[in-house]
């Protein structure tokens, strides 16, 4: 990146390339890492989101003073609470500060499980976040979202561009290579689809698993005839969240015959205890894209997400109408 002459600070954005837009991240250590990788692989200039806490929990933050009029923000929304807020002020204020066209890259995307009412007075997280992002944001950019009764992204953001991209062949190339012939395992049927496009890609076979949801963390897995005897079963999902869900589907397997149990996932959120209870139930490996920061990261994300920002995200940018902070 380019040094200013006067103060030897990085500037905001390289002026020899006006028209490629800024790849804004926010300063915690994970998501400057996948910046500068993404940036690099973009051939695009990076700038960061600086953040001040204040002793009653707000934050101020710091953007470039000027901002290209494309700009993408890079913001992942695991501990979505804690983010959302920051996300929203840092899109506003980059409009002021310049963006016309402003787009969300965020590997992992928060709330999308609650598509609809399952009990009267339940707020449908997955609308109203998706509405408030549309407002925000002219393109959304995402990895493997939990979509289970909306075909596409963009129904979840209303006029404005969805693009959700899939981890599943990437990791169903990356077990190809690190166990062989295993069989690949949905823990549950919406792991199905998924799993199924992760078998294809590294030319492996796999079966479904039926699950019975008691509870947050009380969960029941059957394998529904899954040909786990004397097999390395590799559990594959897209979020790992409690652990109950992959640790029942391990006992279950052990108990019928797998000769081994690994499990790869997309997001390794792994609450609390999660990844101790999933090792407890017998599981051996842990393999995950790094779209959330965790010591299981082997699978990186960047190049997927450089080729849609190069490809259909610049479409979007192009289509979108100029705004405005006025």
């Amino acid at each position: 990146m380019e040094r200013s002459a006067s103060t030897g600070h990085p500037t905001r954005h390289d002026t020899r390339h006006p028209t490629r837009p800024l790849l804004l991240a926010f300063d915690d250590a994970h998501e400057q890492a996948l910046a500068r990788a993404l940036a690099e692989a973009l051939g695009w200039p990076q700038g960061t989101v600086q953040r001040h806490a204040f002793p009653d929990g707000e934050t101020r933050l710091t953007l470039p003073p000027q901002l290209p009029a494309d700009v993408v923000l890079l913001r992942g929304l695991h501990d979505p609470n804690a983010k959302l807020t920051e996300l929203l002020l840092a899109a506003a204020g980059a409009r002021e500060l310049g963006a016309r066209r402003l787009a969300l890259v965020c590997p992992y995307l928060a709330y999308m499980r609650q598509d609809m009412a399952f009990n009267p007075g339940e707020v449908v997280s997955q609308r109203h976040l998706g509405a408030l992002l549309a407002q925000a944001f002219d393109a959304v950019v995402t990895v493997d979202p939990h979509l289970h009764r909306v075909a596409t992204l963009d129904e979840v953001v209303p006029g404005r561009r969805g693009i959700a991209l899939s981890a599943a062949p990437l990791l169903g190339r990356f077990v190809a290579g690190a166990a062989p012939k295993a069989l690949l395992l949905a823990p549950d049927e919406e792991a199905g689809r998924w799993v199924r496009v992760a078998a294809e890609a590294g030319a492996l076979d796999h079966a479904v698993c039926l699950k019975t949801r008691r509870g947050d963390r009380d969960v029941e897995v059957e394998l529904h005839g899954a040909p786990v005897r004397g097999r390395a079963v590799v559990l594959l999902d897209d979020v790992a969240s409690t652990g109950r869900t992959l640790a029942a589907a391990a006992r279950v397997a052990l108990a019928a015959g797998a000769a081994r149990v690994d499990v790869a996932v997309t997001h390794a959120i792994f609450v609390g205890d999660a990844l101790a209870h999933v090792r407890a139930a017998g599981v051996q490996r842990v393999w995950s894209s790094d779209c959330v920061p965790h010591a299981s990261n082997a699978v990186s994300v960047v190049p997927m997400l450089a080729q849609a920002l190069a490809d259909a995200l610049a479409d979007a940018l192009e289509d979108a109408p100029v705004q405005t902070s006025g």
